[in-house]
C-alpha cells in the first residue's frame, strides 16, 4: 500500500496549521475593526493554505472524499449563503417584529394574518396566476413555432436565431422603459390615426396587463426557442425519413413524432416559463410600477392593479419599510411556487410517459 513521504505530512500539517493562524488573525482583525489592510491578504492566504494542507493531508483511506468535498466546497458554500442560510432566516423572521436591522419581538401569526387581511395582497395572487396561466401557453407556443421556422430549410436561420434571441439579451429594467416609451409615444399616435384620440395601452388596468404579457412573451420567446431547437434537432432524422415514405404529411409528422419525440424539452420549457413567469419583478417595475385602478375588488377600490406578487413583496419590504411583513409574503410566495412546480413536473412527466 503507498504511503505518504515525511517531507508531504510536514507539508501538510505546515499548511493546516499556517492557515488556521492567517484566518484567525484576519477574522480578529475584522472583529476588531483594525484599519490594517493586511486583514483581507491574512483571510485569503489562510484560506489558500487551510486547503492545500487539507488537499495534502496524510491519509489514504478517506483522501478521495477529502478531494471531492474541496472541490465542491465553493459552490456548496456559495449556495449555502445565498440561499439556505436566508431562507431559513427569512422564515425565522416572519414570525417576528423585525425592521431589517434588528427583532424587536415575537409575533406569531400575526404577519401572516395581516397579509391576508390585506385586498391588495390577494389581487396581486390572483393576477400573478392569471399572468403566469397566459404566459405558459403563450410563450411556448411562439417559442415552438420559432423554433420549428429556425430548423426548417430556409436561408438565413443563423441571422433568424440571433435576431428571435436578441430581446433576451436586454436587461429587464431597460427593456421596461424601452416599451414604456412605445407604448406611450408610438402606439399612441397609432390609435390618434385610426380612433381620433390618443391612447395608451398603459392607461387602463386591463390594456396595462396584455402589454405586461406582450413584453414578456417578446423578450423570453427567444430563449425557450433555442431550448426548442435543440429537441428537434436530437430528433432522428431516418425517422422522419420514415414518417416520409409512409406517407405521413406535415401536420401528422409534427403532432405524432416531433412533438411526442421532444416531451422532455416540452417538460424543461414548461418548468422554466412557469418559474420565470411567477417570478416577474424588473418588467413589472419598470413598464407600470404596479399601478392601475380596480373599481371593486371584494368592495375595496384597489390601485395596485398591474402588482405582480413579486413587486407586491418588493413594495412591502422596502418601500413601506414592513421587512417583517414583507418576509411572510416570501415565505408564502416560496411555498406556492415550490407546489405548483412540483404539480406541474408531476403531471409533465406523466404526459411524457403517456406519449
Amino acid at each position: 500500500m503507498r504511503e505518504f513521504s515525511p517531507g508531504r505530512k510536514a507539508m501538510s500539517f505546515a499548511g493546516i496549521i499556517l492557515g488556521l493562524v492567517s484566518l484567525i488573525t484576519g477574522l480578529a482583525m475584522a472583529i476588531s475593526g483594525s484599519g490594517n489592510t493586511m486583514r483581507g491578504t491574512l483571510l485569503v492566504a489562510g484560506v489558500v493554505l487551510l486547503i492545500a494542507g487539507v488537499y495534502l493531508f496524510p491519509t489514504l483511506k478517506h483522501h478521495r472524499t477529502i478531494i471531492n468535498v474541496l472541490f465542491l466546497f465553493p459552490l456548496l458554500f456559495a449556495f449555502a449563503v445565498t440561499v439556505i442560510i436566508p431562507l431559513v432566516l427569512g422564515i425565522g423572521y416572519s414570525f417576528t417584529n423585525w425592521d431589517g436591522i434588528r427583532v424587536k419581538g415575537f409575533v406569531g401569526l400575526e404577519n401572516y394574518i395581516r397579509m391576508f387581511r390585506q385586498p391588495g395582497f390577494i389581487w396581486s395572487i390572483l393576477i400573478t396566476f392569471l399572468f403566469v396561466i397566459f404566459n405558459m401557453v403563450l410563450v411556448n407556443v411562439v417559442a415552438f413555432l420559432l423554433a420549428l421556422l429556425c430548423t426548417s430549410k430556409i436561408k438565413g436561420l443563423g441571422f433568424f436565431r440571433a435576431s428571435y434571441f436578441l430581446p433576451n439579451l436586454i436587461g429587464g429594467i431597460v427593456l421596461g422603459y424601452i416599451w414604456q416609451f412605445v407604448f406611450s409615444n408610438v402606439v399612441t399616435k397609432f390609435t390618434e390615426a385610426l380612433a381620433g384620440n390618443r391612447y395608451s395601452m398603459l392607461s387602463e388596468t386591463r390594456t396595462a396587463f396584455i402589454a405586461i404579457v406582450v413584453v414578456y412573451v417578446w423578450q423570453y420567446a427567444g430563449y425557450i426557442m433555442l431550448i426548442y431547437i435543440t429537441g428537434l434537432n436530437t430528433i432522428p432524422g431516418d425517422v422522419l425519413e420514415a414518417s416520409s415514405i409512409d406517407g405521413a404529411d406535415k401536420l401528422q409528422t409534427l403532432f405524432q413524432i416531433k412533438i411526442p419525440m421532444i416531451a422532455p424539452t416540452v417538460t424543461i420549457c414548461t418548468f422554466l416559463t412557469l418559474t420565470s413567469a411567477f417570478k416577474q419583478f424588473d418588467v413589472n417595475l419598470a413598464l407600470t410600477n404596479g399601478t392601475g385602478s380596480v373599481a371593486s375588488f371584494f368592495g375595496n377600490y384597489l390601485t395596485n392593479g398591474t402588482e405582480m406578487l413579486a413587486l407586491n413583496i418588493y413594495s412591502t419590504a422596502v418601500i413601506n419599510n414592513e421587512y417583517a411583513l414583507g418576509e411572510a409574503k416570501a415565505v408564502l410566495f416560496f411555498i406556492i411556487l415550490a407546489a405548483v412546480s412540483i404539480i406541474q413536473v408531476r403531471i409533465s412527466n406523466k404526459k411524457e410517459v403517456e406519449l
